[in-house]
């Protein structure tokens, strides 16, 4: 959601934001895929990849949702972390204030 929003605003000449995780589901969860194609997102063609070391490297910012510990570390990479709750198993209203309030910041 968090990249798929971004891109949405971002300019594409600008920037870019790849999503991946440390361990990433085997789908996009079809709560996220719902509520995002509802504002006009279709990610029912995402495919969810693993954040390793070498695609960490190739960021100017890395930001994290609180993975921890087991976040790839690149020296000298600006890292933030963003405490948001995972939209696995949440209802749709739940994950429809996910995108509200990444959409209102």
């Amino acid at each position: 959601m968090a990249a798929a929003l971004f891109n949405l605003y971002a300019d594409p000449a600008e920037c870019r934001a790849i999503s991946a995780g440390t361990q990433p589901a085997s789908q996009v969860h079809p709560e996220v895929v719902e509520v995002m194609r509802e504002i006009g997102i279709d990610l029912s063609g995402a495919k969810p990849q693993k954040l390793t070391d070498e695609l960490a490297r190739t960021a100017s910012v890395l930001v994290t949702m609180g993975c921890g510990e087991v976040c790839p570390l690149v020296p000298g990479l600006r890292t933030l972390d963003w405490s948001l709750l995972d939209p696995k198993d949440q209802s749709l209203d739940a994950v429809r204030k996910f995108e509200t309030t990444s959409t209102k910041g």
